[in-house]
């Protein structure tokens, strides 16, 4: 009986340890021949592969991406233009460097052109229309770069064609403020205003004076504004330093909308309908026209009228009057002259092209992250776009050897957009926006914008959603700030600008995407997409240049980059180190790198100075801020539970479901604050804590824009629109907390 039983024992104990070495095999034999897919799928981001994309980024590929970029003007849909296009093809079409896929996008758009045959001019003029002086019709030539006949003549792009004469008068920066100054004592009725840039919109200059009877406009870039006072091209200006010449010329996009004016909300394809040109608004409704500083000094200084306030003076050693209107009885000019605008632009509808470029993804085709930067310029365009393009073109370089070598492949698909025509009002990137809206709209990340990658070679700026702080800083601590071996651009950043958070003490300064400024704003405005913008930029305490000073002149070239802006272009190598980290890190984590409670911080700061300003008369008129005031609550309560979900979680190894799901909790968190009606009045503003404002306050700027309105009128219906828009508000950001709970 014993016998049995040990054999039983030992039968039983040998079938135990078959079956154990067969279930062992069994898993070992289902785990190496499970899919390859089921690897990719968990994989999170490869810091070694950050690293060799960071040393391989060269300085002197950048240069040299730079010096074809500028050989010649290209301004969009020129023959110039259509070079640069082929170029970048060339580039990403590659077999050894190239994207997977290159290819260009048509647009047909309405652009405005001066006419070569008949150039715009502006004299003084005696009442016999006997011309006293010509003012500059071409930049003084420093280098054989001037000399290009494609450099086209300073002028305002939608300036409408027309003959004016009438006497002058000075208008600060043309705000509407400043023609209600002037207004206070002179008849302003078919007067010329000079005004110089900043302070208002270039289009707003004219369409302020139009009301108050001026029949055109001078602008002009004052030296006190963007050559610390300096004047002279003998020693001290260009081709001496970095600052203006005296014949230099800002040109520009004079139009208040972005995007194809004559398709608003379609892509501008060839068989779209199209407005009548008559019915395009927010353009200047009387002519306007650039000068540079050389002549806009003679004008000004020989003006007659009561002198200007402080404020309004600038860098002439002059004062600056209002004018008789017109000039001093005792000037050379006397007073009985006028200033003639003879301006002759006209529109055209063109075919302008934008250059696409992917990389597909392995894991998530379906999710894109863009990246972009404009193509065009208005002369050679070294830093503006140019400096921006051959940035992307290393980038891209990098990224598509290693893609072609079969080293990596991204998580998600990257998307690379250089757009045609931004420089007559970001219209590639509108138009690419229109058409794709739907796409774009869900499945895309989100928009890295590097336009003028290098202002100068001080320090990063950055701008962008809250959510992408995290990621920003993180890129910026793994890249050498340039000039040295130990400090990151992180650090470089934080010692020039910087604030106190809440949650993380101090760290560097971010700045908010508010406006249109460049090809962002169609991504934030109009699509809800989470967006940065980044450049390398000046010391702003060792000069009060509002842009650098060459900024959409003809001395914007290679020459004057290399020498004065970016010698040895290791600035150009740091953003785009910083801009390609970032690139990788959203397109290869597992969980997009986001924070949530970033952005809750920024709103609470946004309610708190809401509160102080608004609170006390709103509730004297029986409006409650109650309902925003819970609705940054929920959204902070809301924000705090997801970034804690995601921390807690063990994400690798849950369901790719889970990780799909709160990734786009994640992504299309700036969607939920999309309003269609919030600005019945701001052409493709939707998102309402990012859209611009007039107000001047940091808070909510529809709300701010509101109650400026109605403080200042008084009336009852301006009141309802501020509660309105407290409302449209509060349920936006309810609603994008919703989108951040737990999904039910």
């Amino acid at each position: 009986m014993m016998k049995q039983v040990l054999i039983g024992i030992l039968c039983g104990a040998v079938i135990l340890t078959v079956g154990i070495l067969i279930g062992n095999y069994g898993i070992v034999k289902s785990s190496s021949s499970a899919p390859s897919w089921v690897k990719d799928v968990v994989k999170d981001v490869d810091e070694s592969f950050i690293e060799k994309f960071l040393s391989e980024v060269d300085n002197i590929q950048i240069q040299e991406n730079l010096r074809e970029l500028t050989k010649v003007p290209h301004m969009a849909t020129t023959a110039g233009d259509e070079q640069t296009v082929q170029y970048m093809l060339k580039r990403w079409q590659d077999p050894k460097t190239g994207l997977d896929e290159a290819w260009r996008e048509e647009y047909m758009v309405y652009l405005s052109f001066p006419d070569p045959k008949k150039p715009n001019k502006v004299t003084v003029v005696s009442p016999s229309e006997t011309v006293l002086h010509t003012v500059r019709e071409k930049e003084k030539s420093y280098t054989p770069d001037q000399d290009d006949p494609e450099v086209v003549q300073p002028y305002a792009a939608y300036s409408p064609a027309g003959n004016v004469m009438g006497k002058l008068v000075y208008a600060n920066q043309g705000k509407l403020s400043d023609y209600q100054e002037l207004n206070k004592t002179l008849d302003l009725s078919g007067t010329i205003a000079i005004t110089k840039y900043g302070g208002a919109g270039r289009a707003d200059k004219a369409i302020n004076a139009a009301p108050f009877g001026v029949v055109g406009v001078l602008v002009y870039t004052d030296p006190l504004d963007i050559n610390d006072g300096l004047m002279s091209d003998i020693n001290e200006t260009y081709p001496h330093s970095w600052y203006l010449p005296p014949s230099g010329v800002e040109r520009g996009s004079f139009n208040t909308h972005y995007g194809d004016l004559l398709t608003p909300y379609l892509a501008a394809k060839e068989k779209t309908y199209r407005i009548p040109v008559k019915d395009i608004t927010g353009i200047p409704p009387i002519p306007i026209q650039p000068i540079g500083f050389e002549d806009a000094f003679i004008l000004i200084c020989e003006l007659g009228g009561k002198a200007a306030p402080k404020t309004w003076q600038g860098g002439f050693n002059c004062t600056y009057n209002f004018g008789g209107p017109g000039f001093r009885s005792t000037s050379d000019f006397n007073a009985g002259n006028d200033v003639k605008l003879d301006i002759f632009n006209y529109g055209e509808v063109k075919n302008s092209s934008n250059v696409m470029g992917i990389i597909r993804g392995s894991v998530e085709p379906d999710r894109y992250v863009i990246y972009g930067n404009h193509r065009d310029s208005w002369v050679h365009g070294a830093i503006d776009p140019s400096s921006g393009t051959s940035v992307m073109l290393e980038l891209t370089r990098v990224l598509g050897q290693m893609v072609k070598q079969g080293k990596w492949r991204p998580r998600r698909s990257m998307i690379f957009g250089s757009w045609g025509a931004e420089e007559f009002g970001l219209i590639g990137s509108a138009e690419y926006t229109e058409q794709y809206f739907t796409k774009l709209s869900e499945r895309t990340i989100a928009y890295i914008n590097v336009d003028i990658a290098v202002f100068a070679n001080a320090t990063l700026r950055a701008s962008g959603m809250p959510s992408v702080q995290n990621v920003i800083f993180k890129a910026t601590k793994q890249v050498k700030a340039p000039g040295s071996v130990s400090s990151s651009v992180y650090d470089n950043w934080l010692k020039y600008s910087n604030r106190t958070s809440q949650e993380h003490g101090v760290i560097p300064k971010m700045g908010y995407l508010t406006g249109a400024g460049s090809d962002y704003a169609a991504f934030v405005h109009y699509l809800g997409i989470t967006s940065i913008d980044m450049s390398y930029t000046y010391d702003r305490s060792k000069t009060n240049a509002r842009i650098y000073p060459a900024y959409h002149t003809a001395y914007d070239t290679f020459d004057y980059a290399s020498k004065f802006i970016d010698p040895g272009f290791t600035s150009h190598q740091a953003v785009a180190r910083t801009a390609g980290n970032i690139l990788i890190r959203l397109a290869d984590s597992l969980v997009l790198p986001f924070i949530c409670s970033d952005y809750s911080e920024v709103l609470k700061a946004y309610l708190n100075i809401a509160l102080h300003l608004y609170k006390t008369q709103l509730q004297a008129r029986n409006i409650s801020m109650e309902p925003l005031e819970r609705a940054v609550e929920s959204f902070t309560s809301a924000a705090s539970h997801l970034d804690q979900v995601i921390q807690s979680s063990d994400l690798a190894n849950e369901t790719p479901l889970k990780v799909r799901r709160i990734n786009d909790q994640l992504m299309l968190l700036d969607r939920a604050f999309l309003n269609p009606l919030a600005f019945p009045d701001k052409y493709a503003f939707r998102h309402v804590i990012w859209a611009s404002s007039s107000a001047g306050k940091l808070t909510f700027p529809g709300l701010a824009d509101a109650f400026v309105k109605a403080e200042s009128s008084g009336q009852s219906s301006d009141w309802d629109k501020v509660h309105y828009h407290l409302s449209v508000l509060s349920q936006a950001i309810e609603g994008a907390a919703n989108t951040l709970v737990d999904v039910i």
